[in-house]
């Protein structure tokens, strides 16, 4: 049997703790693309959460009757890329003044919203979200919800790294 060659540098090192965010900004695709892209974003998972439902398919979350948005979880290493980046990440990448779309996708699961895991990341998102609204960055009000996050489901797995998995690099045409 192999003996460990665990360096002591390796031995006393501690492990990377992980954090987790979950945002929503419109189809799942092209978000997730956009977190994957990140350094420190070690991983991302698309799904759906914030509904009624347990355990939705797609075709579920897009009869508009289960309460769900697309969503992307995003797990990071704070020691590379802060809560805060990824916030402002967020928002660059949608338009959060629109009610229940984005661009030519219209209904409730492409609604923009972040779902928060602890007190400080609800603090962090209500903040920045009340900046970009004092800077008047936007002609009209940001209708971005921050609520706590829910269970996430995760999406069928072709759905995950779909626009990776097909040589693309954004939804767009």
């Amino acid at each position: 049997m192999a003996e460990s060659t665990v360096t002591p540098d390796q031995a006393t090192q501690e492990p990377k703790t992980m954090e987790r965010a979950m945002f929503g900004a419109g189809c799942f695709w092209g978000v997730e693309a956009t977190f994957r892209e990140v350094p420190g974003v070690v991983e991302t998972a698309v799904g759906y959460s914030g509904g009624t439902t347990t355990n939705p398919t797609y075709r579920d979350v897009c009869s508009h009757t289960t309460g769900h948005a697309e969503v992307v979880q995003v797990d990071y290493d704070p020691s590379v890329v802060t809560y805060e980046q990824l916030l402002n990440i967020f928002w660059e990448n949608h338009d959060p003044t629109q009610l229940n779309r984005q661009g030519p996708d219209v209904g409730d699961q492409y609604r923009s919203v972040i779902f928060y895991y602890s007190p400080e990341q609800q603090a962090e998102a209500e903040a920045s979200k009340a900046a970009l609204e004092a800077a008047h960055r936007y002609r009209r009000p940001i209708v971005t919800q921050i609520v706590p996050a829910p269970t996430f489901y995760r999406a069928e797995e072709y759905h995950q790294r779909y626009l990776e998995k097909r040589g693309l690099a954004n939804c767009h045409i």
